[in-house]
């Protein structure tokens, strides 16, 4: 709409709302705040914890063990023991997911507290959160925007929306266009935005939206909807938990049915069956993982990654697609001089300085028909002086010596460029002295000063003298408008006229450069030109600037590693898509003619559409926040693993959405922090690779402990399972001791492992597949072989035992407990033991030690044999337990070296 119109609409006008109309509205709109999302309460969060399945079966083996032990008048000691670890592993798991979610807060507290409000036709100071749509607001450079709002009245006005649109240029503002009801946000001249900043200038607006109806608000709605998807690690536990107990139930309905036809006693199954379910699941496995998590989490923040929730650590490990922003992500969220041309020369910007990069060509042509070639002396300087003097962009040290840019992105980079050639910016403007201007406006593409030179030293170049008036007109903006305003330009001899034929060839150059993402200034300037109250015509073209937001020097070798590591990058950006596409050329991550899909042109996809082109394109552009949401979600709908890069408000659905949200730990919004699960402390790019190597050792880790606990476990729970069927009365392991193993015998060795250094081509594989269970890639197979061999050592052992009259239930314990650290060590690596270095995780050679030597007390010292219910061991009857438990290590490491031979077999084939 007109600004009248809309005023007429909101039923309100220049001089705002009366406070009884706008304590009415206030009454029906509610207050300007964000209202955050109910979420799960803390009693529902610990409940929730008990809906494991395999905590709900050691709950019902809890109550069957402790109505036994009360029926045979004995201390339910296992029943305690299994509600103990029970508790410790629904805390555990409470403690993963109680965190607060304070994204939302993070949301409503930028909101600027006092605004400058029209009420009764005063201007007054109120509170921010009673501002109602109809309110007209004043606003002035450095102060935030309160609510969305329609501009009445600009001066000069430009706002810095890179917190809500991801874009570092300021964007300047007008009170007088009416744009299409389509207009994306990062276009929408006329408009204000709630939590932007005014950085320039001051304007009238009058309240179009607050609270949850603003954008602000719309991206607050989209969080408190957003899923936090389940990450691959969850989604694979939950699966072993089912597979776990599935298998458990039906291994104990055979052996009951078998035990009751062979005649066992009814009470003695009932005490195997207790057994067997104890001893399938894996009690110490949560908490090993919690554990190796976090030790993953202390590894990454070494290398600049800070993990906000633990799973999101194995969850990088799996990631397959990477969606990143552009603005301050892949790029450096500043404005830097690329490229000069002026004359007819183009000269290269660098961290060194000024580099020539040849003479201008444009359709064959060398330079413009009639020109000499080079520029005249001076004029690059005088090109990077007029960059300075018409602009309002300061260059300062700071008291630590570093420098930073005052003002405008855009302006700043003109400062920097006129430093690197020894321009001091504050030094030049003392010199020459601002008399007049005319602010940079978007219906007029340009700005104009009038400086004063006295002594003709700026227009040296221009081959003129100061006599007369010392005025000189300098003059920037975009080079349609500049250019056309130039009868005049500096060549080799100087000062010559602008032909038509040389005016289009300059703007094929500009052409040329934006083609390649580069954001074009032309510079012209007059001499001897009184004041503003003349047209502006018969300008001298100086040349062209051309910048780029320049890419982080470390992506493009991220980029890389990511491709070979069989990871997709994708820039989702709500830039220019020709910028877009520059930027992932220039780093590898897209060609030069890749297709760039467009916001707009998202919108018109359904689901399934979309669903398609996410598995073909690379880049989007001009895309709205809830277009990032379905973006990820389309990948999500596609079987990918997901994580989600970015640094603005913008970003924060869309973390929140991905399998794996990481912010920009230094330039990221307070918003984006918070709804993500991992925040890059240095903004590097590349320490998002380090974190997925990271994450990936994680879950090759997490891999082998679990070979190794569920190995066991299988060979206690077959072991277990044949007594009774081979006629034994007694059960080889009570509940409690099996606990022992499971988190002592078991959980030590695992832990250790966890610390097991990554192997050199752990970034040289694919990731691990979408979906994939974690008995894949022969795991199962792994397990169930080893469970197998396992149990026929050790019911061999049981039987020998029995028949010679030893304690063959201590045995048995004893045995299964020894046999494991010799699996704990061959677990190590799929290479047999003799290659790998003995002491390069030192860890699991303590934890096998110190766990043999609590074995041995358990049998030994008599508080605790009368507490566990073993029999000391003779030490020939312990020396058989060591050679039976050895056989397993010989058989693994027998194993090793026979699947060694048949790989080196099928790669000399």
């Amino acid at each position: 709409m007109a600004s009248e119109a809309c005023c007429q609409a909101l039923h309100s006008g220049i001089d705002g709302l009366s406070s009884t109309d706008a304590k009415l509205r206030l009454a029906s709109h509610g207050p300007n705040r964000l209202e955050l999302g109910e979420g799960r309460s803390t009693w529902r969060i610990l409940w929730d914890q008990f809906s494991n399945v395999m905590l709900l079966m050691l709950l019902a083996v809890a109550a069957v063990s402790g109505a036994v032990a009360l029926h045979q008048r004995s201390f339910p000691k296992d029943a305690i023991a299994i509600l103990v670890i029970v508790l410790l592993n629904a805390l555990l798991g409470y403690a993963q997911e109680s965190k607060a979610q304070q994204a939302l807060l993070a949301l409503r507290n930028m909101a600027a507290p006092l605004v400058q409000v029209r009420r009764d036709a005063d201007w007054q100071q109120l509170s921010s959160e009673t501002l109602v749509p109809g309110d007209v607001i004043r606003l002035e450079a450095g102060d935030r925007v309160p609510a969305d709002a329609r501009l009445l009245e600009v001066a000069d006005l430009a706002a810095q929306e890179a917190a809500l649109t991801g874009e570092a240029e300021a964007v300047f503002k007008r009170s007088d266009p009416v744009l299409a009801v389509d207009t994306p946000v990062l276009e929408r001249h006329n408009c204000l935005f709630q939590g932007t900043d005014v950085v320039r200038g001051r304007g009238v607006a009058v309240v179009t939206a607050t609270g949850m109806g603003t954008q602000l608000g719309q991206i607050a709605g989209m969080l408190n909807t957003a899923g936090g998807e389940r990450t691959p690690l969850q989604a694979r536990l939950d699966g072993l938990a089912k597979a776990l107990v599935m298998s458990a139930l039906s291994l104990v309905a055979v052996v009951v049915v078998l035990g009751w036809l062979l005649g066992q006693p009814l009470l003695n199954l009932l005490e195997v069956s207790l057994s067997m379910a104890v001893a399938i699941v894996p009690e110490g496995l949560p908490a090993v993982i919690t554990v190796t998590l976090a030790i993953g989490t202390q590894r990454m923040v070494r290398r600049a990654a800070l993990i906000r929730r633990l799973p999101a650590v194995e969850a990088l490990g799996s990631v397959t697609v990477i969606c990143s922003d552009k603005t301050g992500t892949l790029t450096q969220n500043r404005q830097v001089v690329q490229e000069l041309r002026v004359g007819c020369e183009a000269v290269a910007v660098s961290g060194q300085g000024y580099e020539p990069l040849g003479r201008l060509t444009s359709r064959g042509l060398t330079a413009p028909v009639g020109a000499e070639s080079g520029c005249a002396p001076g004029a690059r300087t005088l090109l990077l002086q007029a960059g300075v003097l018409c602009s309002d962009a300061e260059h300062k040290q700071r008291g630590d010596g570093h420098w930073e840019v005052l003002g405008d992105p855009t302006e700043g980079a003109l400062s920097v460029a006129a430093l690197k050639a020894g321009i001091d910016d504050f030094e030049l403007r003392s010199h020459f002295r601002r008399v007049a201007e005319i602010p940079f406006s978007s219906d007029r593409q340009l700005m104009a000063v009038w400086i004063d030179d006295p002594q003709g030293a700026l227009q040296q170049p221009l081959g003129v003298s100061a006599a007369g008036s010392t005025r000189l007109l300098i003059s920037k903006g975009s080079p349609e408008t500049v250019i056309s305003l130039c009868e005049r330009w500096i060549d080799g001899r100087g000062v010559i006229p602008l032909s038509a034929t040389q005016r289009q060839w300059w703007m094929d150059q500009a052409q040329q450069l934006a083609a390649g993402g580069l954001r074009v200034l032309a510079f012209a300037c007059a001499p001897h030109h009184p004041s503003p109250s003349q047209e502006l015509q018969g300008l001298v073209l100086l040349g062209l600037m051309a910048q780029l937001d320049p890419a982080r020097p470390e992506v493009g070798a991220a980029v890389a590693t990511c491709r070979k590591a069989g990871i997709r990058p994708i820039m989702i950006t709500g830039d220019h898509p020709l910028t877009a596409r520059a930027i992932a050329a220039s780093i590898g991550l897209a060609c030069a003619g890749s297709e760039v899909l467009l916001g707009r042109e998202l919108e018109q996809l359904d689901d399934q559409e979309l669903r398609q082109v996410v598995a073909r394109c690379n880049i989007y552009a001009r895309v709205a926040p809830e277009q990032k949401l379905r973006i990820v979600k389309a990948l999500q709908a596609s079987g990918e693993v997901v994580a989600m890069t970015g640094d603005g408000i913008n970003d924060a659905p869309a973390l929140k959405q991905a399998h794996i949200g990481v912010a920009m730990g230094r330039t990221g919004t307070d918003v984006s922090k918070e709804a993500a699960d991992m925040v890059l402390l240095d903004d590097n790019f590349a320490s998002i690779v380090n974190a997925v190597e990271e994450g990936r050792l994680v879950y090759a880790n997490i891999r082998r402990f679990v070979k190794y606990i569920l190995g066991s476990n299988v060979g206690e729970l077959l072991t277990i399972g044949s007594a009774p069927l081979l006629g034994l009365v007694g059960v080889p392991l009570t509940p409690l001791q099996i606990l022992w193993m499971n988190l002592v015998t078991d959980g030590l060795p695992a832990l250790a492992l966890a610390l097991e250094p990554g192997d050199a081509q752990l970034m040289q594989r694919r990731p691990a597949q979408p979906g994939e269970s974690i008995f894949a890639r022969g795991l199962g197979r792994y397990i169930l072989r080893i469970g197998v061999v396992f149990a026929l050592i050790v019911i061999s052992l049981m039987l020998l035992a029995e028949r010679s009259g030893w304690p063959w239930p201590t045995m048995v314990f004893t045995t299964l407990c020894l046999a494991q650290m010799g699996h704990a060590l061959s677990a190590r690596s799929e290479q047999p033991l003799l290659q790998v270095p003995a002491f390069s995780n030192p860890w699991l050679l303590v934890a096998v030690a110190l766990t043999s030597a609590l074995q041995l007390l358990l049998l030994y010292v008599p508080p605790l044999a009368r507490f566990f219910g073993t029999t000391p061991l003779s030490g020939q009857e312990l020396l058989i337990c060591v050679g039976f438990s050895l056989l397993l290590l010989l058989y693994l490491e027998l194993e090793k070296l026979y699947g060694l031979g048949r790989r080196r077999s099928a790669a000399d084939c």
